[in-house]
């Protein structure tokens, strides 16, 4: 069986997602945004097709990306470690030997990263964030408690997930590091960059996006 890759994504509801961008964005931009970082990171997952099962998994029922290509599951779990541990568990179950667990904050994500996690013969490989945590997991073991103890959402996330593999005799490796979205400084960083499409859509449809200037001026 093929590598299984699970984009995890919450559900674009106000006030609800990329609540950290408030108040430079309102609570309907956040969702706005939000749903074109996913539809972006559909799409750079469609370049996987012929080497990965894909799957979107949501944290609750929606009708947002209804052209998305791939099958969906809901997440379940009372934190963020449960729903990702019973998604993964959930993918071996049905015969992965490989599953790798994306987020949707890093829409500038380049495919290459991916390809480096998916190659990685660790038993976990994470793909580190500037912020202290991950994009990306990979995994080709998967005990229950690989998840306890972790702070979510913060600085030392990456830390104490690498921590616990280490408690559990566990061979980890990092990936090549990226930058996600999560405050108005992200957003701004993102906007001087190059943005892929929707995201760029979104963007520009808000006056966020930064042209650079003609050469010579």
């Amino acid at each position: 069986m093929p590598p299984v890759i699970l984009l995890f994504a919450k559900a674009p509801i106000p006030g609800q997602v990329k609540t950290r961008l408030q108040p430079l964005l309102n609570a309907d931009q956040c969702a706005e945004l939000h749903a074109s970082f996913v539809a972006d990171a559909l799409h750079l997952l469609s370049r996987f097709n012929d080497r990965a099962l894909v799957e979107l998994h949501t944290d609750s029922p929606t009708a947002a990306w209804p052209h998305c290509p791939f099958p969906r599951r809901l997440q379940s779990g009372l934190d963020l470690g449960q729903r990702m541990w019973h998604a993964a568990h959930g993918a071996f179950s049905r015969g992965a030997s490989q599953v790798l667990l994306l987020g949707s904050d890093a829409p500038t994500l380049p495919p290459a990263h991916l390809d480096a996690l998916l190659a990685s013969p660790a038993d976990l490989a994470f793909g580190p964030t500037e912020d202290g945590g991950y994009y990306a997991v990979m995994f080709r073991r998967l005990p229950p408690d690989l998840f306890d103890h972790i702070e979510w959402s913060t600085q030392n996330t990456l830390a104490h997930s690498l921590a616990q593999a280490a408690r559990l005799g566990l061979h980890t490796a990092l990936g090549p590091p990226w930058f996600d979205i999560d405050s108005p400084a992200d957003l701004l960083r993102l906007a001087a960059a190059d943005p892929p499409p929707h995201t760029r859509a979104w963007l520009a449809a808000h006056q966020f996006l930064v042209t650079p200037p003609p050469a010579g001026i």
